[in-house]
Parts: structure tokens; C-alpha cells; sequence
């Protein structure tokens, strides 16, 4: 996976997360591409800011700063798909879901 699939792929279940912080699946998978990032692309640290129709991405890597930029719409598919599909647009708690 390369190091923008990556960022893609933790930011939009961030954004997910973000919007449903009782989903432990989502949690879960934000911490492995976080894992992902830092293991495999050495990013030591990073920061999300939306700003008008994109995401920025800020991340620091061997020592260097960096940036890259998402489009808003791209990024909020995974969390529209699962609001839109009934059986995860439900609400729950971390107690009550089934494993």
C-alpha cells in the first residue's frame, strides 16, 4: 500500500470515527492505518484540516513536513455509505453490539 492509499484510507475512516465515535470497527480500523502509517511509512505525526471542499493532511516524515490534499466528497463516501445502509445506520452502543 502506498503511503497516499494510506492516508486515504485513515482519513476516511477518521472521518467515519469522528462521526459515530461508539463504533468500535471504526476505531479499530483507524488505529490500524494509523499502525500502517507509522510502521510502514515511518509518518511520526500527523494532523487533518478541513478546509472548504478538501482535506488537508499534514504529516511529518523522516523529519521533513509534508502535505496532501483530499477532495471533501471523496472522502465522506465510506461514511455516506454506511448512513445510507440501514443495518449499520443504527443506533448503538459498544455494550450492545454483536460480535
Amino acid at each position: 500500500m502506498t503511503l497516499k492509499e494510506a492516508l486515504f484510507n485513515w482519513l476516511q475512516i477518521k472521518v467515519v470515527w469522528d462521526a459515530r465515535p461508539q463504533d468500535r470497527s471504526a476505531e479499530e480500523t483507524a488505529h490500524f492505518f494509523r499502525k500502517i502509517l507509522e510502521v510502514d511509512h515511518g509518518v511520526e505525526a500527523i494532523e487533518v484540516q478541513l478546509q472548504k471542499q478538501a482535506y488537508h493532511v499534514h504529516y511529518r516524515q523522516s523529519g521533513s513536513e509534508h502535505e496532501v490534499r483530499f477532495e471533501r466528497d471523496h472522502v465522506k463516501q465510506l461514511l455516506t455509505s454506511i448512513e445510507t445502509e440501514p443495518k449499520y445506520n443504527q443506533n448503538f452502543s459498544s455494550d450492545s453490539q454483536e460480535d
